[in-house]
């Protein structure tokens, strides 16, 4: 029933639908006929006034006052040519715009209009003159003053010359009795698609009707027959009972109790196979929860070994970090006092480059184990100055590696960063910088500002780097060749990243260059701004 209700409210909208759809292609079909239509009659109308004028014209008699046969004209067209509603009257102009003959608005005739503009900036007369005087004579769309209603309306109006006298006559029609038939039309429709509709409820209420007796009776049938079912089942669950079929009245149910009956006698089975796995089951969860249990002491036991482990390891790295700090020194200081009494050595300068380049590496591990236990504060410095030191401290570095530094610092560039991780930046970078640089070529150090951002920038001629990202993590590195942890730019990542410095890397066959954008901070009483 539902689904013959659902074919039907279907099949019947699709027919109104159509409907619709072939009263709105022949609506767009009306609309440009009834304008042409339109035209073609205030054409007519007009060229029959010009002959009439012209006839008039070219007959006069010499003995006949011109001025008063115009008059006679005008007065001939306001009385014989117009429609019964007002809307399709004659207007005769002169070329300059002047008034000659308007019957429905009489207290226009005499005024000069020439200048006249509708509500969408349209000059009316003016234009109107100008086709007019065209051979053919022509159109113009505007809004004038409907008589039948007052107000204003779309309309469309055809003029052409009469250049002996000098006249533009002209006739129109108003576009929105277009939108009234069609209107009209539409109408029409709606009541023809309403009865339509009527006519389906009426006969889908008696299709309903008639079904749901039909419905009525099968349902009481039905009912009884499942009810037995019910019964049968319900016994079933409990005492293993079958369905006696001579109590079964349908023929179609009949054909069900002997499949009915096998699942019953089947789920009976496979409910004493549960019972006995059930069992078996309890049994083998409660070897296996002591067996998980004692799996958990031995992992706690492993947990807490690697955790001594780690302590210990961690405990390692620091000593040996605070043991090498104190020989370095030494060594740094005697190679300063060596230069001093003995002047410049040249396998001094090598132990002196390799000391800073462990100076450097002893940096990055002691920033690595005190960075989540030691707050690096910032204050505001001379950046440009602060540069010139690193770079004079890496400068027999690069020399020892046949490289020299050249520098563009800007003078006096001031900070607000921490110094400890402005040195890690920096030193990285310099230190890559000498180290993968190829051999014989210059290392470039760029210091700027830019408008609120401070520019810092290593470059130099070295292998292109294929992946630019992979290098910020730990343990990574282009060329293992070259040695080093792949520490360094991991230390410098995560400091950009804490302190929102841009990072900018361009890599190709001739230049590699590692860029860095600090925004420019100041600090007043104490307030970073």
């Amino acid at each position: 029933m539902l689904a013959m209700l659902m074919v039907i409210i279907v099949f019947s909208a699709m027919v109104a639908y159509k409907e619709y759809q072939n009263f709105e292609r022949e609506a767009e079909r009306i609309h440009p006929e009834f304008i042409q239509k339109q035209k073609d009659t205030i054409v007519f109308d007009t060229t029959r006034v010009l002959n009439f004028i012209r006839d008039a014209y070219e007959y006069r008699g010499e003995a006949k006052d011109e001025e008063v046969l115009k008059k006679q004209i005008l007065h001939a067209i306001e009385e014989l040519y117009g429609r019964q509603d007002g809307t399709g009257y004659i207007f005769v102009y002169d070329l300059k715009g002047v008034v000659l003959s308007d019957p429905v608005q009489r207290h226009n005739v005499g005024k000069n209009l020439y200048d006249t503009q509708d509500t969408n900036g349209v000059m009316v007369i003016k234009d109107l003159i100008e086709v007019s005087r065209n051979k053919e004579g022509g159109f113009v769309e505007y809004q004038w003053l409907k008589p039948t209603t007052g107000s204003l309306s779309p309309k469309i109006s055809y003029a052409k010359s009469f250049e002996p006298w000098g006249w533009m006559v002209g006739t129109g029609v108003y576009l929105d009795e277009v939108e009234k038939h069609i209107q009209t039309q539409r109408q029409i429709l709606k009541d023809r698609l309403n009865q339509y509709f009527l006519k389906m409820v009426f006969l889908l209420a008696i299709l309903f009707i008639v079904g749901s007796i039909g419905i009525a009776i099968t349902n009481r049938i039905l009912q009884k027959e499942i009810a037995s079912f019910s019964r049968y089942f319900k016994e079933a669950s409990s005492t293993y009972a079958m369905i006696d079929e001579e109590k079964i009245r349908l023929s179609e149910f009949k054909e069900m109790v002997q499949y009915i009956n096998a699942m019953i006698s089947v789920i009976h089975q496979r409910k004493q196979k549960l019972k006995e796995m059930n069992l078996t089951l309890e049994s083998k969860v409660e070897q296996k929860t002591k067996d998980l249990r004692e799996q958990n002491i031995l992992l706690e036991k492993e947990k807490d070994f690697n955790a001594s482990l780690v302590k210990a390891q961690d405990s390692f790295i620091k000593h040996a970090i605070h043991e090498i700090n104190t020989p370095l020194a030494v060594i740094m200081t005697h190679i300063d006092l060596f230069k001093m009494k003995e002047g410049e050595n040249r396998y001094l300068t090598k132990i002196e480059a390799a000391s800073k380049i462990i100076s450097t590496i002893y940096d990055d591990l002691s920033y690595m184990v005190k960075k989540n236990r030691f707050v690096y504060r910032k204050k505001h410095f001379n950046m440009s100055d602060f540069l010139e030191e690193r770079v004079d401290f890496f400068s027999e570095i690069a020399s020892g590696n046949k490289h020299a530094i050249i520098t563009e610092i800007e003078k006096d560039i001031w900070i607000y960063f921490s110094p400890e991780e402005l040195q890690r930046i920096v030193d990285n970078n310099l230190s890559n910088a000498i180290k993968y640089a190829n051999r014989g070529t210059d290392v470039k150090v760029v210091l700027t500002q830019e408008n609120d951002e401070i520019i810092l920038q290593f470059a130099g001629s070295s292998p292109k780097i294929e992946d630019t990202e992979r290098i910020f993590k730990p343990f990574e590195r282009e060329n293992d060749v070259r040695g080093g942890f792949g520490l360094g730019l991991e230390i410098v990542h995560r400091i950009c990243q804490k302190e929102n410095v841009k990072i900018e890397v361009r890599s190709d066959d001739a230049m590699t260059v590692f860029g860095y954008r600090f925004k420019k901070e100041e600090q007043h009483e104490g307030i970073v701004t």
